[in-house]
């Protein structure tokens, strides 16, 4: 039997670093347990009333968050708040598929148009790859706003 899995970063800002992969990833965040939200509502904003109304205190509300594939296909990512930075490389990383169709220059195009987008999200360009046949195809290495590292690929 196969299984689900989510992937757990650990972030100072674990609000600000979803909502980063949420746009990365065209993922959404989930609303409360047991709080339907209409078309339209800040999921976030329900979260803020959630914790209040059970007795969150303010400071404690951004120790967490997660997004999820609205499609319900993808890993659900979590998000927790630890007080100690990142200080090497990571050792899994993700990898996002914008082009594992193309080839060549139109490749390294489409890739180039993603670190765009990103890079005004707030992410940071580390290194291109250039594709290397038959084994290598090309991909971009990016940080997220907290110094994750992933690939464009």
């Amino acid at each position: 039997m196969s299984r689900h899995i989510q992937i757990t970063f650990d972030a100072h800002d674990p609000r600000a670093l979803s909502s980063f992969w949420r746009e990365v990833l065209g993922y959404i965040h989930p609303g409360p347990p047991g709080v339907e939200l209409p078309a339209g509502a800040d999921p976030l904003a329900a979260w803020d009333e959630f914790l209040a109304r059970i007795g969150v205190p303010e400071d404690q509300r951004n120790t967490r968050s997660a997004v999820e594939d609205p499609d319900g296909h993808g890993p659900r990512l979590f998000f927790q708040q630890v007080p100690e930075d990142k200080v090497a490389k990571n050792r899994v990383h993700l990898d996002v598929r914008v082009a594992p169709d193309l080839q060549g220059e139109e490749r390294m195009a489409a890739l180039e148009t993603e670190c765009d987008r990103l890079l005004a999200l707030g992410a940071t360009r580390l290194q291109r790859h250039e594709p290397a046949p038959p084994l290598e195809t090309g991909f971009i290495v990016m940080a997220d706003p907290e110094g994750n590292e992933f690939c464009l690929d």
